[in-house]
């Protein structure tokens, strides 16, 4: 009889930049920012993204941001193919499964994403 370890499974999302994104003004970059982080928090708010951020120090600049889910990969890639800065063809998705021990990852809550550039920095 096999004992086997159980793992959980969690959604994960690496946002990326393509390899040739749209020349944008500072202003319309600006907005688009807004416009992802809105909605990024709107998917935070209905439960669907547990946490989400940029990331910085790394080697390989295409990579932007990581993000937690609650949905399925396939749901998770129908989601991120609505983000705006997707949309623009400023970011791509790269969609995976994190299986991790069951139990060894936990989310807390409590906290809330950004909902524009200016909400960030504050």
């Amino acid at each position: 009889m096999c004992v086997c370890m159980k793992f959980d499974q969690h959604t994960m999302v690496l946002l990326v930049r393509p390899p040739e994104p749209p020349e944008l003004t500072e202003e319309e970059a600006d907005a688009l920012q807004d416009a992802h982080l809105a909605y990024m928090a709107g998917l935070h708010a209905a439960g669907k993204v547990l946490a989400a951020g940029p990331l910085v120090g790394q080697d390989d600049e295409r990579l932007r941001g990581v993000v937690y889910l609650t949905v399925p990969p396939d749901e998770a890639r129908a989601l991120y193919e609505q983000d705006p800065s997707v949309r623009a063809g400023r970011l791509a998705v790269e969609v995976m499964s994190w299986l991790v021990p069951e139990g060894l990852v936990a989310f807390e809550g409590g906290g809330r994403l950004p909902t524009s550039m200016s909400d960030a920095q504050a």
